[in-house]
């Protein structure tokens, strides 16, 4: 990065690299660019298809998971949740590198760009292997940690450690979707995972009930269209980096720019985890029907959070080409576009929300106590979307500014603030459906809220607004 707001030059322009189908826009002309909502719904749809793909693997693997039993269905589910907890912190792959991407194809540096790709692959490598081989020696251990036993254990520990070559490929699309991302492409992101969860599909019916791998089956069969995934990405940041002259093999000095920066988005997203942990332990502690009607209001809350993260993908995106092409006042304003956008989404789903809140329970439940105590959770995330669009969208404005540092120290600072609310409503044990209703409204509303006054006051200097690649 080479200098801030003050004294800045405009760049020249950036060249769209062979082989990436032409989705790399030239710089031209103010009067001749494409408008913010265009170039908004060009990087957000696509990416909303690609960041659903995760969480349909996810659900196809319990669909097939779930006719062999009840313990490999228990196995599965506890096998995963430390899986992609693992892989929810390496998501800084992605994040670091496509701003890394996007500020030099605005600064008119192609093959920079691409070196800053290959870093972050190699990246991804290095580190996937070596949580690969620690999760496969650590797989038991890991799992008696949660107080697994019998079958169970057995069926948990099969899956966490056929699940482990995957794991290396899952970094790699990270990696290499944060490249194409960069370089202003969501849409073979999109294509890829459509391909990868259709694969993933039929090799997990061959694997499970065809050859009788049981719980294995399902891991392998994820793993192998991960790989085929990732041998994709692979295929086409190589083939771009030697038709460029851009050597293929790791440069140290970019690998540890790439880890510096992605230690600091870690911290960021440890944050984000931690505060949702703490949640849910309190959650636990209002019973059963409480955390019933709670995991359903996060999961309603993350489908809902897709969207708005697709938003904030197209900032990343967006705010890096503006930012390394050196157009400060492009970027304020496409910033403020972004947030407005971000606002009204909110609004929109939260009305959505607040209508459906009472029949949506009927959904996923019998049980008329977790209805009721869901309805009250929903009206609170209804009320909170405007101010999750705010956040997510700001989050993704500063990500893609390479604002790391300032973001991981924000997300220290709202836990600070948050941990003690969550142990107001702990300490007080609001009764019944109402102990779920304060628990959202200091998730929903008071987490968010410091957040989005951390990000918000960010914002509003030029401190994040470093130009140049």
């Amino acid at each position: 990065m080479s200098s801030n707001v003050t004294g800045a030059k405009r760049n020249g322009r950036a060249v769209c690299p062979a082989g990436y189908g032409g989705n790399v826009p030239q710089t031209v002309a103010p009067a001749a660019r494409p408008s913010h909502a265009r170039e908004i719904l060009r990087l957000a749809v696509p990416a909303f298809g690609a960041l659903i793909a995760e969480p349909l693997f996810l659900l196809a693997d319990s669909a097939i998971v779930g006719h062999l039993g009840v313990n490999q269905l228990a196995g599965v589910g506890l096998a995963s949740t430390l899986l992609h907890t693992a892989v929810g912190l390496m998501v800084f792959l992605a994040y670091s590198t496509t701003p890394a991407v996007a500020r030099a194809i605005g600064d008119g540096k192609l093959t920079k760009a691409l070196a800053a790709g290959r870093d972050g692959v190699w990246l991804a490598l290095l580190l996937g292997a070596a949580l690969a081989v620690a999760g496969f020696v650590a797989a038991g251990p890991l799992v008696d940690l949660f107080g697994a036993g019998g079958e169970v254990r057995g069926f948990a520990v099969d899956y966490l450690r056929w699940s482990m070559p995957g794991l290396i490929a899952m970094l790699l699309i990270f990696a290499g979707t944060g490249v194409l991302r960069g370089l202003q492409d969501t849409r073979t992101p999109l294509v890829v995972a459509t391909a990868g969860f259709a694969l993933n599909i039929a090799l997990n019916w061959i694997l499970v009930y065809g050859l009788n791998f049981s719980v294995a089956g399902s891991a392998l069969g994820t793993s192998i269209a991960q790989w085929a995934m990732a041998a994709v990405y692979l295929v086409m940041v190589g083939r771009n980096a030697r038709r460029h002259g851009v050597s293929l093999r790791p440069d140290w000095r970019g690998i540890r720019t790439m880890t510096t920066v992605g230690s600091w988005l870690m911290l960021r997203t440890l944050s984000l985890r931690l505060a949702i942990l703490a949640t849910v332990l309190v959650a636990t502690s209002q019973g059963a029907v409480n955390l019933a009607a709670h995991q359903l209001t996060m999961t309603i809350f993350s489908f809902l959070a897709f969207a708005l993260d697709a938003l904030a993908i197209a900032a990343q995106a967006l705010i890096g080409k503006e930012l390394g092409a050196a157009r400060p006042a492009e970027a304020r304003e496409l910033t403020r576009t972004m947030i407005r956008w971000g606002l009204g989404f909110g609004v929109v789903t939260g009305a959505l929300l607040a209508v459906a809140a009472p029949w949506t329970g009927l959904l996923f439940t019998s049980d008329g106590a977790v209805q009721s105590a869901l309805t009250g959770a929903l009206w609170i995330l209804a009320a909170g979307q405007p101010l999750a669009g705010f956040v997510f969208v700001l989050d993704g404005v500063l990500i893609g500014a390479g604002d790391a540092r300032y973001l991981a120290i924000a997300g220290v600072v709202n836990l600070a603030f948050y941990l003690p609310l969550l142990a107001a409503v702990h300490l007080t044990r609001p009764e019944g459906a109402a102990g779920l209703l304060w628990l959202w409204a200091a998730f929903g509303l008071g987490y968010m809220l410091a957040r989005g006054v951390t990000l918000g006051v960010r914002s509003r200097n030029d401190k994040w607004m470093v130009l140049g690649s």
